[in-house]
Order: structure tokens, then sequence, then C-alpha cells
């Protein structure tokens, strides 16, 4: 026979009876079971079992102790805020860099057991974990723009591009004028490196073809690879005669994409989501001061992004009918891939280490927060003034990060306003004469849950404390391991930070 009825429904329905079932004579034993046959679908012997059984299933089971503890959760948190909230996938090769770089400049000191959990955990348990963080954020989709086609010159589609060597870069421009395209507005600069990933970005506070000239130059000069081939969309800030001129006469690659295939300037797009548009947001930018704002967060987001961001590379693509399937290499930052190429020569990967060495990614964070603070105050119409951040800011900043995820988007430059928050109680704490009692059966037996501990209250307060009040135990005792695991992961003493980044 069909099951008629939910799982939880015939559990309790067993529990229910159980217990008249086996003081019952067999009669009544009969007609039971012919009743809860009829009810459940359930076959006969086995629901035979069930009920002889459910006086020892009443007591139930003492649940088993989570093997990611709030420690590791704690500790996970600060590590998905530090690396600038990625997925699990791309988190989970970066935990050992990141625990290495932070714990080097002084912001963490890991218990060796939560060490030890975080190494273990697979991306699926990190992003399990982070899941009430990054359900209370929410997500942005961002759309990107479509290019114009201006006039036909040499065209390079998404499968011409192989395995090129680094220095084989994409081109497109990020416009920054908000809901309006009218009048002059700040852009962004953006070149993708095909077989490393790196990414630079360059201010420009208006779209003109001779500042695209000039930050190439400038960047041929700054980026770890000589410029070996560039490839832009159709739009008249690339497909003009000086960035065509320039190329030509500094031996650069000058191609562009088809009109209307973004497809053909993947690596380029993404970019501009993941890092422009993820770190600027979408409102509108004018001026030399909005310029000169984005050059602040440029410099110190090239370092943060190209360090300390893994990323995935598309490895294989088959089709099969209507079919696409996809496999990727293990996620990388754009650094580790250039360390690992035989086109870059030993002195700049020398170079190259001795820069992540100084690198510390919570001050290159710290540094990208105040300028995206500025470019929030500039995009709603306020003037405002530079002041230096220092060692008490990044203080704060790290404190702030494993609880950071209650306020919500943590970007100024998505943030909308805060609504008030509710710090006050509406009725008095019925736990509050009984929390010294609680913490010393706490400190003996760390694991009780709460319904435990109520348990013990309702032996030793007969009549004063409710089941209905479990909910609020909860709360209180999520609180205080909360405030103990804080105490594994935060060192109190705090190396001084040598700053460096001399990566011209």
């Amino acid at each position: 026979m069909a099951r008629k009825i939910s799982v939880q429904a015939r559990q309790e329905l067993i529990q229910a009876i159980g217990e008249r079932y086996r003081a019952s004579s067999r009669q009544e034993k009969l007609r039971i079971l012919d009743e809860l046959v009829a009810v459940t679908g359930y076959h006969r012997k086995h629901s035979i079992r069930l009920l002889n059984t459910a006086a020892a299933a009443a007591a139930g089971r003492r649940p088993r102790l989570r093997l990611y503890d709030e420690a590791v959760r704690e500790a996970l948190i600060v590590l998905w805020e530090a690396s600038d909230r990625v997925c699990g996938k791309r988190l989970k090769p970066l935990l050992p860099v990141l625990v290495e770089a932070l714990e080097r400049h002084g912001h963490l000191r890991l218990d060796r057991v939560v060490r030890a959990k975080l190494h273990a955990a697979s991306a699926s348990t990190l992003d399990r974990l982070l899941a009430e963080p990054r359900t209370a954020i929410g997500r942005r989709h961002p759309a990107r723009p479509v290019p114009a086609i201006r006039r036909a010159i040499a065209v390079r589609t998404f499968a011409d591009w192989k395995e090129p060597l680094p220095g084989y870069m994409e081109a497109d421009l990020v416009a920054h004028g908000g809901e309006s395209v009218e009048g002059s507005f700040a852009h962004t600069l953006v070149l993708t490196d095909i077989a490393s990933g790196w990414t630079e970005c360059v201010a420009l506070a208006v779209r003109e073809g001779s500042l695209v000239v000039e930050a190439l130059e400038r960047l041929r000069t700054t980026m770890p690879f000589p410029l070996r081939g560039l490839d832009t969309d159709n739009g008249s800030e690339f497909i003009n005669d000086a960035v065509l001129v320039y190329c030509t006469e500094a031996g650069i690659e000058f191609t562009r994409s088809r009109p209307y295939r973004k497809n053909d300037q993947a690596w380029v797009e993404q970019k501009n989501g993941s890092v422009v548009r993820r770190l600027v947001g979408y409102r509108r930018l004018e001026g030399i001061a909005a310029a000169e704002a984005l050059s602040q967060l440029y410099a110190a987001s090239r370092l943060f992004v190209n360090f300390f961001q893994p990323s995935f590379k598309l490895a294989e693509k088959k089709r099969v009918g209507p079919r696409v399937s996809r496999r990727y290499h293990a996620p990388e930052t754009p650094c580790a891939r250039l360390l690992r190429s035989d086109a870059v020569p030993e002195a700049m990967k020398e170079r190259l280490r001795a820069v992540a060495t100084t690198l510390d990614p919570l001050r290159l964070l710290d540094e990208i927060r105040g300028a995206q603070h500025r470019l929030a105050g500039l995009a709603a119409g306020e003037s405002l003034h530079v002041v230096p951040r220092g060692d008490a800011e990044l203080d704060q900043f790290l404190r702030n990060l494993a609880t950071a995820w209650h306020e919500g988007e943590v970007r100024p430059t998505h943030r909308s306003q805060p609504k008030p928050r509710r710090d006050w109680r509406t009725r008095k704490d019925p736990f509050e004469t009984v929390w010294p009692r609680i913490l010393g059966w706490l400190r003996d037996e760390p694991d009780r849950t709460a319904v435990e501990l109520l348990h013990r209250l309702h032996d030793e307060y007969p009549g004063k404390f409710s089941d209905g009040q479990v909910r609020t135990l909860q709360r209180r005792l999520r609180l205080w391991r909360r405030a103990a695991a804080r105490r594994l992961v935060f060192t109190e003493d705090r190396a001084p930070f040598t700053d460096g980044r001399p990566l011209a």
C-alpha cells in the first residue's frame, strides 16, 4: 500500500501508540497493528519491530559532536573576509597562503587543531560553513557593456588563443557613467593576460585614444612580462590611428574581436565584473578627483588581486550534441601561474617572490576599503579629504572582520543606507540569575546543548523555566561559544607592519 502520511508524522504516530501497544492484550495489539499498517503502509513485520522498539527510540541519542565547531567557523569567516569573500573552490587553495601571510604580519594566531581542521575541510564544506554570512549579504549580478563596431581591422576570436605566452592581453574600457551616458565621466582601462590572468587597471579621466596610449606606455614598464599582443573590442578609443601606430612601432600584435561577440573577449569581460565592478560599483564618477580616487584604489587592488585572488582557468571544453562540458585547472593566483611559467625570466620570478613576502593582505584590503569610502562619497556629491590610515585603523578593521557579515554588504561602493540597529531587550532575561550556574556546567562539559542544560535547570529549579524558553537559552549559548572561539583565533600581541610594495 502506498504511504499516505509524511515520515515525521509516521514517527510521531509510532511514538504515540507504542506504549499502549506494548501494554495491550493480544486482541488489542492485532487491532492497533491493523490500523498502523493501513495508515502508514508499512509491512506488518516491520510495524511490529517499530512498535516494540519505540521505547528505546523515544529516549533518543545524544547528537553527534560537530567536526567543524564554532572556532573553525569564526576563523574561516575572518579568512573569507580577508580574501574579499571568494567562493569555497577559490578559497580552499588560498587558505595555506593566506593563513601564513596573516600570521607572519601578526594578525592571526590559530590554534593547532583549528588550523588542521581548516586545511582539511573541502571546498563544499567551506561553502556550507559560510552559507549564513553569504545569505545575509546577498549577491549582485553585474551587467556588462556592449561594445560597438567602428571599423574593420585584424580579427581574433576566442578560439584563436590556444596557449599563448604571458604578455598577450585583452583590453576593454569600463564606463563609470552611472545611469546616464551624457557628459564626461571617468573610465577604467582593464588589461588581462590570457596565460596567467594577471590584471591591470588604469583610471582615465575621460574616454580618449591618446590617454589609452599613455596608459599602455606606463603599464609596459610596470608589468612582470613584456606586452606582446593587444586584443580589444571595436570601440573608437582603441580603433584609432594613435593606438594602431603605437602598437606597430612598439612591435605589439594588435587585433580586435568580432562585433557583438562578447565571448571573443571572455577573459577581460570576466575581470570587468569580478574586479572593476566588484570594487567600484555602478555609480557615476566624474572629474579629476574621481580619477585620483580610482588610481589610489587600483594601486592597492592590483597587488591584492594578482597575489591573493585565485581564479579558474579553462583547461578543456567539449561539445557532444547540445551538451557542452568544461574542465578547469585548479584555482591559482596570477602570481603563482607566472612563477610556474618557463617564459618568465628567473630574475623576475625572484622579484615576484620578494614582493609576495612583503605584502600584507589585510593592509591592502584596508586600503581598498578606504579608497572605496572616498569613491562612495564622491559619487554622492560629497567633498572628502584624504586622511592616511594608520595601524589603529588597521586594528579596528581586523577586529570587525569576524562580524562584518552581520552588517550586510561591506563595500561602501555597493552598500545602501543601513537601518538603525535594535540594541535593547523587550523582556527581562529569564536566565540572568542562573547564568553563573550554567557557566559552571559549561566549564565542566562545554559540549552540552541548550536542551540538555534546560533539563538540568528543570531539575534544580522546578517550575521556574518552561520549554518555550529553549530558544532564548540557545541564543545566550551561541554568544558564549562565539566569544570563546574568538579567544582561540585572535592574538593580543601584534607585530609591527613593514610596508613593502616595490613592484613597479
